[in-house]
């Protein structure tokens, strides 16, 4: 059945997400991720009551074509996971359709964030995945960071190729071809970490390459180096 309206139960969760979706759309420009309106990060909220495959949890994202400038709590936008508007005055983000068909199909992802990056964008256009030279790359990445199929942007067919690309797959980066990174955590705040980190290998790898061809991590230590990032590294 379609969700028509925010469950009563799902109010603070909405509210808060929206928040923080607003406040972590500031950290896109700060990065130097996107220009003008391009780009947006999304939010699953999970509805813990409804069906227990999370047919029933909501995204937020922000409205198409708004400026960074006007980007508020209350101008966010809710929609189910098959990106119809649920809650909010104004066009969800043209990118909708993907982060839904994501959310919809890896239930592990609470968080998607889409950029034009300029090194990454690059990368993409050359339809060509950045290989993993860098040990930061290892730590977040666990490899390199894959290249996804070509797809038009207005239904899902973006999302279909980050699912094909990402599921089974350590790396929370896709650089979809001819378009641009799309990048995945566990809340949206990792997937914009990850936004982040991608442009920065993206960026490192790429003048590496200007200066002659850089060298492979071997697969052991990039599995030691994985494992010992999502493990052990930081506060837990």
């Amino acid at each position: 059945m379609a969700i028509t309206e925010v469950p009563a139960h799902l109010r603070a969760a909405v509210d808060a997400a929206k928040k923080k979706v607003a406040d972590l759309h500031a950290e896109l420009p700060r990065w130097e991720l996107v220009v003008w309106t391009a780009g947006n990060v999304s939010e699953r909220v999970r509805d813990t009551e409804g069906d227990p495959d999370g047919a029933d949890d909501l995204l937020v994202i922000k409205p198409s074509g708004v400026s960074y400038d006007d980007i508020t709590p209350d101008a966010m936008v809710v929609c189910d996971l098959q990106g119809n508007l649920v809650e909010g005055d104004r066009s969800p983000s043209s990118d909708t359709a993907a982060h839904a068909y994501v959310y919809a199909h890896m239930p592990e992802v609470g968080g998607v964030v889409h950029t034009h990056s300029t090194y990454a964008t690059a990368w993409a256009a050359r339809g060509e995945e950045i290989p993993c030279v860098l040990t930061m790359m290892a730590d977040e990445f666990g490899g390199p960071v894959p290249v996804g199929p070509f797809a038009i942007i207005g239904d899902d067919s973006i999302g279909r190729g980050i699912v094909a690309t990402l599921q089974g797959s350590r790396s929370p980066a896709v650089l979809m071809r001819n378009h641009g990174p799309f990048t995945i955590g566990a809340d949206a705040k990792a997937a914009v970490k990850a936004a982040v980190l991608c442009e920065e290998v993206a960026r490192a790898v790429h003048v590496s390459r200007q200066l002659g061809e850089p060298l492979p991590i071997a697969q052991e230590h990039v599995d030691a180096l994985y494992a010992r990032y999502q493990n052990v590294y930081g506060q837990r």
